[in-house]
C-alpha cells in the first residue's frame, strides 16, 4: 500500500467529511452522556435508596449488543444519527453515573467535617468539597465512555447515520481491503487518541488531589 492508494481512499471516501461527521456525533453524545450521567451520580448520592434501582435499569442495557440495540431503535428513531447518537448515551451514562456515584460517597469524613465545622452550606459541600474531590474518578468514568461513543458510532454506518463508519461499510460491500484498512487505522488512530488524551488528563487531576477517599 503507497501513498497513492492513501490519497485515494481519502478523496474516493471523503474521509475528511466523513470525520467531521464522526467528531459532530461524538462530541454530541459524550456531551450529553457526561450531563446526564454526572447528574444521576449526583441524585443517587442524595437519594441513595434510588441507586439500587437505577443501577439495574442501566446495567440492562450494558447486557444488550450494541447492534442490536441499534436495530431496536429503527423503529422507535429512524434511521441515521439519531439513534446512533440515542445508542452511544444509554450504553456511556453507567459508567459516568457510576463512577459519580462512587466518587461522591467515598470522600474522607475528615474533609466534610471540617467543611461543616467552618459554616459551610450543603451545597458549597457538594461542590467545593465532595464534587471537586470525586472528580479524578468521574473522569475515569469520562474516559470508558469515549471508548464506548467512539465504537457505537463506527457501527451506525450500518444504519447511514454517516461519519467513518459509512466508508468501512462501503469497503467490506466492496471487498476493497485499501478502504478497509486505512479507515480503520485512522478510526482507531481517533479512538486512541481520544483516550491517551483523556488519560493525560486523568494523571494530572488524580496527582493534583491525591488520596481523599475514605
Amino acid at each position: 500500500m503507497n501513498f497513492e492508494t492513501l490519497i485515494w481512499v481519502w478523496t474516493s471516501q471523503n474521509l475528511t467529511l466523513r470525520t467531521i461527521e464522526h467528531l459532530q456525533m461524538f462530541f454530541v453524545a459524550l456531551t450529553i452522556s457526561i450531563l446526564l450521567g454526572v447528574f444521576l451520580g449526583s441524585f443517587m448520592h442524595y437519594k441513595k435508596y434510588y441507586s439500587k434501582p437505577i443501577f439495574h435499569f442501566l446495567n440492562i442495557f450494558e447486557t444488550i449488543p450494541s447492534i442490536v440495540l441499534l436495530m431496536l431503535l429503527i423503529p422507535l428513531l429512524s434511521i441515521g444519527k439519531v439513534p446512533t447518537i440515542f445508542s452511544c448515551i444509554i450504553y456511556s451514562i453507567l459508567p459516568i453515573a457510576r463512577n459519580t456515584f462512587v466518587g461522591l460517597n467515598s470522600i474522607s469524613k475528615e474533609y466534610i467535617n471540617v467543611s461543616e465545622a467552618i459554616g459551610m452550606s450543603k451545597w458549597n459541600i457538594f461542590l467545593k468539597i465532595r464534587f471537586h474531590m470525586a472528580f479524578p474518578l468521574i473522569i475515569g468514568g469520562i474516559r470508558i465512555s469515549i471508548v464506548y461513543t467512539m465504537a457505537i458510532i463506527t457501527l451506525g454506518g450500518l444504519i447511514a447515520a454517516g461519519g467513518l463508519g459509512s466508508p468501512i461499510q462501503t469497503g467490506i460491500h466492496m471487498h476493497n481491503k485499501e478502504i478497509l484498512i486505512i479507515t480503520g487505522i485512522w478510526t482507531s488512530f481517533l479512538a486512541i487518541s481520544f483516550d491517551y488524551v483523556a488519560s493525560i488528563f486523568e494523571k494530572k487531576i488524580s496527582g493534583r488531589f491525591g488520596n481523599v477517599t475514605n
